[in-house]
């Protein structure tokens, strides 16, 4: 059981693994400030990876009756949650319902609401680092290792069929079958067109494979959680980028292993290398927006990207 006791002033909730270690923890006070949240706070609830679905249940209920507890952001239990827990809301929102995933769970009018904001947070992110017409002119491949929701939301923003500039192959790995062909169905809904290959790699060596049969110019995102929750990078350090090309680590937090294999080789192969901070505030901003009912322009994310350079 989680020990959740009753909210004395309106609470944000982050589900999470290891809640305690994020900067969101120090952050979101002064974040609350600077929108006028006066007495707003958030909490941690910290659930062991692909934990018994009563945990996400009995997390959503509390949630859901008490009247304090505005919302959550959920992270790593995105997918879990979601299906252990969609009956107990009142709205699901397209993409939560699409990718089988939620990552933002509020409170409208008496009704409970579970959104999945990965698309949202992954775009921004995304048109932030990969420069416009990027694909058009190189020709690269996009390379997920990973398949949970992070990797869906990526996956299917960049190869949105109305999109010109897309990616010219969509390759995605992951330690566990189940998930590979879960992303595999989701993508052949989303972008049934899209050249893609799925390949099941429960070594990091099968990952250096894959790495050494990529195009130049393309992107290769760790979206595991490898080097955050739990140790570890998807790749050994005998894995080589393809020259020329853009590497994301969706964490900007723990070892970070990957990142750091990265790094060793940015200059040698002239890569491009982008951790998960400006990731980490789409996501929370996109969340904090919907629990508080807030617009947050463009020029108070400004703001807020301010602040939080200042805790980094």
């Amino acid at each position: 059981m989680l020990k959740l006791q009753k909210a004395e002033r309106p609470t944000l909730y982050f589900i999470g693994v290891t809640t305690t270690q994020s900067s969101i923890m120090k952050l979101f006070p002064l974040w609350a400030k600077a929108l006028g949240l006066k007495d707003a706070i958030i909490q941690g609830i910290d659930i062991g990876i692909h934990a018994d679905a009563d945990l996400y249940r009995e997390a959503v209920e509390f949630i859901k009756n008490d009247e304090l507890s505005l919302g959550a952001l959920v992270t790593t239990h995105k997918i879990d949650l979601y299906h252990a827990a969609k009956d107990l809301f009142d709205y699901l929102d397209p993409y939560a319902t699409m990718f089988g995933e939620l990552s933002c769970i509020s409170k409208k009018d008496g009704r409970l609401e579970g959104y999945a904001k990965d698309p949202i947070s992954s775009g921004l992110t995304l048109d932030a680092f990969v420069p416009e017409g990027y694909w058009e002119e190189h020709g690269g491949e996009l390379f997920v290792m990973g398949a949970g929701g992070s990797a869906i939301a990526i996956s299917a923003y960049l190869l949105d069929p109305r999109k010109k500039d897309r990616p010219t192959k969509l390759i995605v790995s992951n330690r566990s079958k189940q998930r590979l062909d879960e992303i595999e169905r989701i993508m052949k809904l989303v972008a049934p067109d899209a050249v893609a290959a799925y390949y099941l790699t429960p070594e990091s060596a099968k990952n250096d494979e894959i790495l050494s049969g990529l195009k130049p110019h393309s992107l290769v995102v760790n979206a595991t959680g490898l080097g955050k929750d739990q140790p570890g990078s998807p790749i050994t350090d005998e894995g080589c980028f393809p020259s020329n090309s853009l590497v994301w680590e969706l964490n900007y937090r723990g070892a970070l292993d990957y990142l750091h294999q990265a790094n060793r080789q940015k200059e040698g192969s002239q890569l491009h290398v982008e951790d998960g901070w400006i990731y980490f505030i789409h996501g929370w901003t996109q969340v904090i927006q919907e629990v508080f009912h807030l617009d947050i322009d463009p020029a108070a994310f400004a703001e807020l990207e301010s602040i939080a350079g200042t805790l980094r």
